[in-house]
């Protein structure tokens, strides 16, 4: 415990942002970090609990009092050392983390939990001003070969941690360049993509080998991968969106949340317009906009939405609206439901809960959405009498989650066991598939979740397929 009264004396703050008339003329990261003395300052707060919940609220388990304590030490080189021990990409998570950290910090029992998020990738990003992160090559090689299939947070942590380990990895990844939905999902302007390349260049000088471009299932089969490899990851995502299944919905003017997103990823790496939109240009610029779904992904398509220039945005969710504070004895230390309002939101959007969709309007096109008013009784939905409205819209864009990974091509070719929700079945003890000679990692086998459990989930496939191999790991679990 750095500063015993630092809690009692200093009130919590954090990064700011860009005004939003300045950031929307951009697709920059818009956040301005703290200033060292501020970061330090925030680090003397963490009580190091006697029971540090944040510990378990964190899915990496990252080892927060001890980074909070160094770095209000000024040790920043020993605060990377220990962060990176269970985190491999701290820089990612310190960025689009949801920071189940901070709600799980006995200080947010008063609204007041350590800034762990911004203190996590200060962090990082000092580690990589300094020139202290730095490619781990194994000092001696295992001679044997691992395939890791997707290069999402997930399939990335995996093959770092085997290369360290001393295997020769190959990863897969059908699109043009790695990063999965960190670099085709997530917008730039909240993380931007050069975090990824760098990355990148660390995982090859450590012996990773990248094969871009190249999809598992079409460009090579399964059955080859079985043969030139001692093991196989798959580690690819949830991709399959779910659908709108109302009338209209077919109009060309509904579209999926994360076609919408990665066009504009592809743009702002500078792909010309015809390789960004295989299915031509999809803007939002003069549109009125229905996003349906109120997540993140609903939250990134409002801000893409007005940098593009949107005539209005809404969006939609069909649940009811959420407290704006949780009830802390129900909840602490678990992840709350409550109303969260993101930086697009406060860009300009209008917001709306319980709302049914019933029609997309329109002939050619799309020229509004019809919705009723839902409630939840004895568990149940119903529609609200009387309260059908018309929305309008140009453009629709479905955020609704995801139902599980792709079948077509890799998954039905390996012949893999799959469990009641369409995931690859694959426990958390081994990871190993109903193939056992393939493992399975990240959302394509827990569903759609967040960036921090794909990097735990890959950080723990490669200690079980290190252990397969060579009988004994050294790697953390």
């Amino acid at each position: 415990m750095g500063k015993e009264t630092g809690f009692l004396e200093l009130d919590r703050s954090d990064r700011t942002y860009d005004d939003p008339e300045a950031r929307l003329k951009h697709y920059k990261e818009f956040t301005i970090p703290m200033a060292e003395p501020a970061l330090k300052a925030q680090a003397s707060r963490c009580m190091n609990c006697g029971i540090p919940y944040c510990h378990n609220g964190c899915p990496v388990n990252n080892i927060i009092p001890d980074w909070n304590h160094l770095v209000y030490e000024g040790d920043w080189l020993n605060a990377l050392e220990v962060l990176h021990s269970t985190n491999n990409f701290p820089e990612f998570t310190g960025r689009i983390c949801p920071a189940p950290c901070e709600a799980s910090c006995t200080l947010n029992i008063q609204d007041q939990p350590v800034t762990i998020k911004s203190i996590e990738c200060a962090i990082v990003d000092k580690g990589w001003e300094e020139g202290w992160i730095l490619p781990q090559v194994p000092e001696k090689r295992t001679g044997k070969s691992v395939a890791v299939v997707g290069s999402g947070p997930a399939g990335l942590a995996c093959a770092q941690q085997l290369a360290r380990a001393g295997h020769s990895v190959t990863v897969f990844e059908k699109n043009d360049r790695i990063g999965g939905l960190l670099r085709y999902g997530i917008p730039d302007f909240k993380m931007e993509k050069h975090l990824i390349n760098r990355r990148g260049v660390q995982m090859e000088a450590e012996g990773v080998q990248f094969r871009t471009s190249t999809e598992i299932g079409v460009t090579i089969s399964v059955s080859s991968l079985k043969e030139n490899f001692d093991a196989i990851v798959f580690s690819g995502g949830a991709e399959e969106a779910r659908r709108l299944e109302i009338p209209g919905a077919e109009l060309p003017g509904v579209r999926l949340a994360m076609e919408f997103l990665t066009q504009q990823n592809k743009r702002n790496a500078g792909d010309d317009e015809l390789r960004a939109a295989p299915r031509g240009t999809l803007t939002a610029k003069d549109k009125h906009v229905i996003v349906i779904g109120g997540g993140d992904t609903g939250s990134d398509c409002v801000g893409t939405s007005n940098r593009q220039g949107a005539a209005s945005v809404t969006q939609i969710e069909i649940m009811p609206k959420p407290p704006t504070r949780e009830d802390k004895a129900l909840s602490w230390p678990n992840w709350p439901m409550k109303l969260r309002t993101s930086s697009s939101h406060e860009e300009g959007c209008e917001r709306d809960w319980a709302v049914l969709t019933k029609r997309v309007v329109g002939d050619n096109d799309v020229t509004g959405l019809e919705c009723v008013r839902v409630e939840w009784v004895d568990g149940k939905m119903q529609e609200v009498a009387g309260s059908e409205f018309t929305l309008r819209a140009d453009l629709i864009l479905l955020a609704m989650g995801f139902t599980g990974p792709l079948k077509q091509g890799m998954i039905d070719q390996s012949g893999v066991a799959l469990d009641g929700r369409g995931n690859i079945a694959a426990n958390t003890e081994d990871y190993r598939t109903s193939d056992p000679q393939i493992f399975a990692c990240g959302d394509m086998r827990r569903g759609q979740s967040l960036v921090v459990w794909a990097i735990r989930e890959g950080r723990q496939a490669a200690r079980s397929v290190d252990l397969a191999l060579m009988g004994a790991s050294e790697l953390p679990r």
